[in-house]
């Protein structure tokens, strides 16, 4: 099990940071597969959903959600796919992975063996206009009154 020391989630990511807060941050995931693929990480060293409370169960579905409308509007894709393992690394974090009927292992899990070659859509700039339209999306929630705010 992985400690606070030794967790790799705890720790700066070296990826795109895409938004963050005192709460949680939401990075690109670079790879030509599966494009606009991206995390949303907890700050804090937790493992479950249901270690959390309610409020902070809601603010974290909030990013998640806005992090997948953000990629269905730049990328267009035909599916998401929302994933929270945390079987490698058991710190809390969700996967929002945009799907195409030609990406490597479509239908499939994109941990499964691969079908083909990826034809997957590229788009230039993607991690800038992933940012501005999470950007906004996570604006209007904390404007909103949504339940985004920070911790009093």
């Amino acid at each position: 099990m992985a400690t606070v020391n030794s967790c790799p989630l705890c720790h700066l990511d070296t990826r795109p940071v895409l938004w963050q807060d005192e709460f949680c941050r939401v990075v690109g995931v670079e790879t030509l597969d599966y494009p606009g693929y991206c995390r949303v990480i907890l700050n804090a060293h937790v493992a479950e959903m249901s270690d959390l409370p309610e409020n902070d169960r809601y603010r974290l579905m909030q990013v998640v959600l806005a992090t997948e409308e953000a990629v269905r509007a730049v990328l267009k894709p035909t599916k998401i796919n929302l994933a929270s393992l945390g079987n490698q690394v058991p710190h809390l974090h969700w996967h929002v992975i945009p799907r195409w009927p030609q990406d490597p292992t479509f239908p499939d899990a994109i941990w499964a063996s691969s079908r083909r070659l990826p034809a997957v859509p590229q788009i230039a700039d993607l991690w800038a206009k992933l940012t501005r339209s999470l950007q906004e999306r996570l604006d209007y929630l904390r404007q909103s009154g949504c339940g985004l705010h920070p911790k009093a």
